[in-house]
Parts: C-alpha cells; structure tokens; sequence
C-alpha cells in the first residue's frame, strides 16, 4: 500500500508541475509580486512621479501668509512624519498663466492667497488637473492653519502665547489595565491594517486547493481513468494520494511565493529605495513590531499557525475530494464546493475585523471552528483575545474533524468515486453515510 500511494502522489504531483500552467503562473506571479513590491521604482520608471514632493507655487497678496503658511507646512510634515505627503512651497509674482506656460510645471498647483474681510485671507488653488485627495486634504489642513495663526496676531496675542497655541499637541497614551501595554495598542492598529494581507495568500491558496481536488478527480472520472486506478489500488490510497499530493503542491507554492517576496525586497534594497512607498513606512512597521512583544511571542505564534493552516489543507483536501467523488463532471463540483468557498470567505473577512470584537465570546467561539479557525485563531492571538490553550483546543477540534471525514467520508467516497450519475447526489451521500 505505502508503494502505490508514493507512486499515486508522485504521478498526481509531477500532473501538477510539468504543465505549462504551473511556469506560466508563477511567472505572472512573481512579476506581479515582485512589480508590487517596487511599484515606487517602476511608476517612476515609466515617468511617474509617485514619490515626488508636491510643488506649489505661492503667489502672497498679501504680504504675511507666506512665512506662517511655510512655517505650518514643516509642522504638518512632522506631524504626519511622511516627506512625501509635505509640500513644496515657492513663492512667486508671476500668474497662473505663466507659471504652466512652462511644460515642467504640468503637475505644479498654483496657489493665490489674497485679503479678506471677513476671513481674513482667501486663497485660490489652481491646477492643470485632478488633484490627490490626501494631497488636497493637507493643504487645506496647512492653510485652516495658517488663518488660525492669521486671526491669532491680528488679535494682538502675545507672541510666547501664540507660539504656545500653535505649538502640535502631544498626546500621552495611558492604559488603566496593567496587563495591557501601550505597545500592544500599536500591535492592534498595525495587525488590522497589515494583517488581511498576510492572510490573504492562504485564503487563496484553500480555494486554489479545493479547485485542484475536484478537478482531478472529475478529470479521472469523465476519462473513465478511475476504473482502472480503484481496480488496482484501494480508495482509502487513492483518496490519501490526491490530499498528500495536493498539499505538497500548495506548500510548494507557498514557499515559491516567500521566495518572490524576498527576491523583491532584495530588489528594492539593492536600488537604494527606502522601504516606504505610497504614505506606507515599512521601517516604521518593524520598529513597531521590535519594540512590541510581538517579536518574542513568534516563538509560539509560528508554529501553532502552521499547525492550523497544515491541518485546514488536509481538512479542505479530504472533504473537497470526498464531494468531488460523488459528482460527474467539473460543473457538478462547482456547485458542490460553494459551502466550502463561502465558509473561507467568512473566516478571511472575520479576521480583518477581528480587532472591532475584542472581548466578544461569539469571536471567540469562532475561532474554534474547523476550516476558519487557521485564520481566525492566529490574528486573535496575535491581538491578544485569546491565548496558546484556547488555540490548542482549535487544533484538537480541526483534528477530530479530519478523523471524522476520514471515517465517515470514507463511506461517501468508496460509493461515490465509480457514480457517474449526477442525480440524487445528497441522497446517495446519506445513504452511503447508513451504510
């Protein structure tokens, strides 16, 4: 048995690697990943200004807005810590007209500030286009400002007052529960906003797996290939064949997409770009991430996760090809799967809003359920709402589900895999489950 089910899980995985399929789409995936990566460098490749500083000139009416509005541009630009969110500020006499009259200045805003009576200024903002929103909330930021300091001086405040009222606020975090730190607040904005992308290759790759399943299986049932496979080999082997090989494949993916990963963070090293890119620091997220516990705690963190996410594979393979036994064709097996894809689609998007139920027991009790329970558990944990036992328990749960599917699938499956009829398939599967 252990020589046929080698040879039934190499045959099934060299289908899955000598195709041209397979080059084909990890080469698209590893221009895609690699391209994101460096989207800074190759927008500004193909002529983009993706990481320019936005340059605008200041035509002053007024005589007094432009040190108080260069000043409140260097405050937003510490404030917000992003230089490529700042803004370059220049002053000049000539008008709009001249200004874009030179083919350099296409993407240059022009900025008019004149006297007002009963706002004190009026400014003006002219553009050859569109304008970024993020770009155009912070000048309007910059410049509520600067008519705030305006209003401030024409009201004879004094000059160590008014410096005290235009000085940045700084706020000092303090948490009452001494279990809690300041660190771990930071923990939990950054995992909510990071998190969803590190999961989001997995939920593809369970999708991806119940997919390469169904469709072998179907492609050995139409061709009539399963007849002359279960005629020397045992379902329980062949069933065991296609899991051990979908799995190793997934891995293999999974290992080839880290690899592109890395290959483009050594890309972006080697040409000297910053890790920040688009308002995003990535230096910031290590730091965050160092100066947490969270570095300590991957200890255990790592390998209850790929704990759960192997075991899920396994879990998704056997009841992906227990359903797929009992369909026809890739059609049948469509239908089939979509219990399974709309539970992945439950699990992915209860983890990127886990941080909003902290404290909730219906998260919780989520967490234990088998199939979303490797997406789930591990963003609880890492947030801290539950911890290495109740984790465990998500693994004992997934596992006596495998022995379940094993037991009772097995019945579905030894009945299912010689059906070629599509009809009553749910009957067929209760009554094998009977028997």
């Amino acid at each position: 048995m252990t020589n046929k089910l080698k040879f039934l899980t190499k045959i099934s995985l060299k289908r899955k690697i000598n195709t041209k399929w397979f080059l084909i789409a990890n080469v698209i995936f590893a221009i895609l990943i690699i391209s994101l990566l460096n989207i800074d460098s190759v927008i500004s490749f193909f002529g983009g200004d993706f990481d320019e500083t936005q340059i605008v000139y200041l035509k002053d009416n007024t005589n007094k807005t432009y040190d108080i509005l260069k000043a409140q541009n260097d405050s937003y630009k510490n404030i917000t810590n992003d230089e490529e969110n700042a803004f370059k500020i220049k002053k000049t006499n000539k008008t709009s007209n001249e200004i874009f009259k030179d083919k350099t200045n296409k993407d240059a805003w022009y900025l008019k500030i004149d006297n007002d009576k009963t706002n004190y200024i009026k400014a003006t903002l002219i553009t050859e286009g569109y304008v970024n929103t993020s770009l155009y909330t912070g000048i309007s930021t910059i410049l509520n400002n600067t008519k705030t300091t305006i209003a401030m001086q024409e009201s004879n405040i004094d000059q160590n007052e008014l410096a005290k009222i235009s000085e940045p606020l700084k706020i000092e975090r303090e948490i009452l529960d001494e279990s809690k730190k300041t660190e771990g607040e930071n923990m939990q904005m950054l995992m909510s906003a990071v998190f969803p992308i590190l999961i989001l290759p997995f939920f593809t790759l369970t999708i991806f797996l119940v997919q390469m399943v169904g469709a072998e299986i179907n492609d050995e049932k139409t061709t009539r290939g399963m007849e002359i496979i279960i005629s020397n080999v045992s379902p329980q082997t062949h069933l065991f064949s296609k899991v051990l090989a979908s799995n190793l494949f997934v891995l293999l993916q999974a290992a080839l997409l880290i690899i592109y990963a890395i290959i483009g963070f050594g890309i972006r090293k080697l040409i000297g770009t910053p890790l920040s890119s688009g308002g995003i620091d990535i230096n910031s997220i290590i730091n965050t991430v160092i100066q947490s516990d969270f570095v300590s705690n991957l200890v255990y963190i790592i390998p209850l996760a790929l704990i759960l996410m192997i075991l899920t594979f396994i879990a998704y393979a056997l009841l992906a090809g227990i359903l797929a036994s009992m369909t026809t064709n890739i059609e049948d097996f469509q239908q089939m799967q979509m219990p399974i894809v709309i539970i992945s689609l439950i699990g992915y998007y209860l983890a990127m809003m886990a941080g909003m139920f902290e404290g909730s027991i219906f998260i919780k009790i989520l967490s234990f359920i088998p199939f979303i329970s490797a997406i789930l558990a591990p963003s609880l944990l890492i947030l801290g709402q539950i911890g290495i036992t109740e984790v465990i328990i998500a693994i004992i749960l997934l596992v006596i589900t495998i022995w379940a599917l094993l037991k009772y699938g097995m019945r579905i499956y030894k009945v299912g895999i010689l059906n070629y009829s599509s009809k009553n398939l749910w009957k067929k599967m209760f009554k094998a489950l009977k028997g």
